[in-house]
């Protein structure tokens, strides 16, 4: 598939209800409305039809756009981790300190 290659299949599917597939079902919901107002029709009442459709179309859209956005995510995040692991000399952890030397001494100002 050219919008997802198959290395995305191991990734675990994002929910069903998610904010890019419910903004864009709303975007297609408000542009059959749209097409019925630029058409002189009832707004809400004609071509329901439609507006189910197009606010399928918009969700579905979403959904496939938010799988293709956390693919992307996970191949950054990839990529990061294993130059992480390559170079452990460029990230070593920090040694602990406690919180008395992380702080400067208070002198209260009378």
């Amino acid at each position: 598939m050219v919008f997802l290659p198959d290395e995305a299949r191991s990734l675990p599917p994002p929910p069903i209800a998610n904010r890019i597939s419910a903004w864009l079902g709303f975007c297609g919901w408000f542009a059959a409305l749209l097409d019925n107002g630029f058409n002189q029709r009832p707004v809400l009442r004609a071509g329901v039809h439609r507006q189910i459709l197009f606010t399928t179309v918009g969700w579905f859209v979403g959904y496939y756009l938010a799988k293709r956005t956390e693919y992307m995510y996970a191949k950054v995040d990839r990529e990061l981790l294993e130059y992480v692991r390559q170079h452990p000399e460029d990230f070593r952890g920090a040694e602990k300190r406690r919180i008395g030397e992380v702080f400067e001494e208070f002198h209260p100002v009378r």
